[in-house]
């Protein structure tokens, strides 16, 4: 091993890499690979146990919004500690087998040996240690020591309302998860295709919560199969945790023609296939055989992109209105801020078009389907007086370009269940997410709210953190 002193001028950064392309686009197996325990404790004499650790900040524009130890258990997994390195570990991350997998790893952004060089491999060194403690059997059920009498209602299975079911089961709370679908998971199981998460890495965990004592009612809609009025007599409080489900939509000419579907729907369908679910009841969408178009650049439009490769898509074509943006760090945001840079995932690998600064002016179709796209280039200027810019079309720049299938990827503008919160009655603010105040309490008493349900769409690891500081003010309520 070489000495932890210098290890971050000694040790070059080592990543685990991609399983080949033309393997990997013929199945939706787990894309990344993993590092040796071996190679991963060497990239731990990276870590320079800086005075001021930035990595573990959780600053709303860098560090680690789950206040990971990151440091810490740096220096365990380097001196072999693997059960210490886990315990610290899971003092910040309810859920390191998910993180460690999806998260954009804002930490190693914030990384001071990223200033001249590349960053700690903090994500890979996370998912190495909690694999290696499910391997070791150190991950067993963590009962509490206690009960408190109390019983907490959670809507929704996301990550949200799994890290604060997690959180108030250890606290000593009764908790029933009631989840819409067949299975919970909510975005983890059906929105995150499984060549990023494989599905077995969530029932694995969603097993260890049930023998932990978290009650899981699934397939049971509230609102709909159940009112809000007959389980608030039943449990002492009751938290929302539905995400943010309403999409954004393009209203423009043609948006009715057939084969223009949400990515979200997309996406569903096939997690379903792959979990081997009943899709009888559900709209088919496949890629097989068409030109596909997925408009929206962000990560739900790349996972678009790998799903349409691998259903066998003839070309996949990738929009973005926003500009490109640089290929380093750009002094807007300098660091420990997070980068606005270019970034490529595997599925842009695998085989895709991609262009930005790109406006859909109208959909196309014969006979009712679309078949292409007509566009154009944008630049993003101020206006006068303006403090914000806005994209002004290019003359000239005109261009179609053909589709048979259209995904729209440009994220999401509400919580949706608006029938829910009308029963509950719960005040939303202006874009129509709940209101909270301190503790994550609503407008009504006893009721509470986490993740994207209230600030709406996120990453997956600030759903957690909230879902954490919502279980924090149910106890504090329940308290008295």
């Amino acid at each position: 091993m070489r000495h932890r002193e210098r290890g971050f001028v000694e040790v070059p950064r080592k990543d685990p890499g991609y399983r080949p392309v033309e393997e990997r686009r013929r199945d939706f197996k787990a894309v990344e690979q993993m590092l040796s325990d071996g190679d991963l404790r060497e990239q731990t004499a990276r870590c320079m146990d800086c005075g001021i650790p930035f990595c573990q900040s959780a600053d709303s524009a860098m560090g680690c919004p789950v206040f990971n130890r990151i440091p810490e258990f740096n220096d365990q997994v380097y001196h072999g500690q693997w059960q210490e390195a886990l315990d610290l570990l899971l003092e910040g991350s309810c859920f390191p087998e998910f993180t460690g997998r999806i998260c954009p790893a804002p930490c190693e952004a914030s990384c001071v040996c990223g200033i001249n060089r590349d960053p700690v491999s903090i994500r890979q060194i996370e998912v190495t240690i909690i694999e290696n403690a499910y391997k070791r059997g150190f991950m067993q059920p963590r009962l509490p020591s206690r009960r408190l009498g109390k019983r907490v209602a959670i809507i929704g299975s996301g990550p949200a309302g799994l890290a604060a079911a997690h959180r108030l089961n250890q606290a000593g709370a009764t908790v029933v998860v009631f989840e819409r679908d067949r299975y919970a998971g909510g975005m983890l199981r059906y929105g995150i295709p499984d060549f990023k998460l494989e599905k077995w890495i969530v029932e694995r965990r969603i097993d260890l919560m049930r023998q932990e004592g978290i009650c899981f009612e699934l397939g049971v809609e509230v609102g709909r199969d159940i009112s809000f009025h007959y389980l608030a007599p039943r449990f002492d409080a009751i938290l929302l945790a539905g995400g943010a489900r309403e999409a954004r939509d393009l209203t423009i000419e043609g948006r009715a023609l057939d084969g223009v579907e949400f990515a979200m729907d997309f996406l569903s369908r096939q997690n379903m296939l792959n979990g081997g679910e009943d899709t009888r009841g559900c709209k088919s969408i496949s890629a097989t055989g068409k030109h596909v178009v997925v408009v929206g650049g962000g990560d739900t439009g790349s996972d678009c992109v790998g799903t349409s490769i691998r259903q066998g898509a003839v070309s996949v074509t990738q929009f973005e209105i926003l500009p490109r943006p640089p290929d380093q760090r750009p002094l807007s945001t300098p660091w420990p801020e997070w980068p606005n840079k270019m970034r490529t995932s595997s599925s842009h690998l695998e085989g895709c078009t991609r262009r930005w600064s790109v406006s859909t002016r109208a959909l196309t179709g014969t006979d009712g389907r679309v078949t292409g796209l007509d566009c154009v280039d944008v630049k993003w200027v101020f206006p006068e007086g303006g403090s914000r810019p806005v994209p002004e079309e290019q003359a000239g720049s005109e261009f179609s370009v053909k589709a048979d299938l259209v995904l729209l990827a440009m994220g999401f503008v509400g919580p949706g269940r608006k029938a829910l919160l009308d029963e509950i009655g719960v005040s939303l603010n202006a874009r129509g997410f709940v209101n909270r105040h301190n503790g994550n309490g609503t407008s009504v008493k006893g009721v509470f709210v986490a993740g994207d349900m209230t600030d709406g769409p996120s990453l997956v690891v600030r759903a957690m953190q909230d879902g954490k500081r919502a279980a924090d003010g149910v106890v504090e309520y329940l308290a008295g």
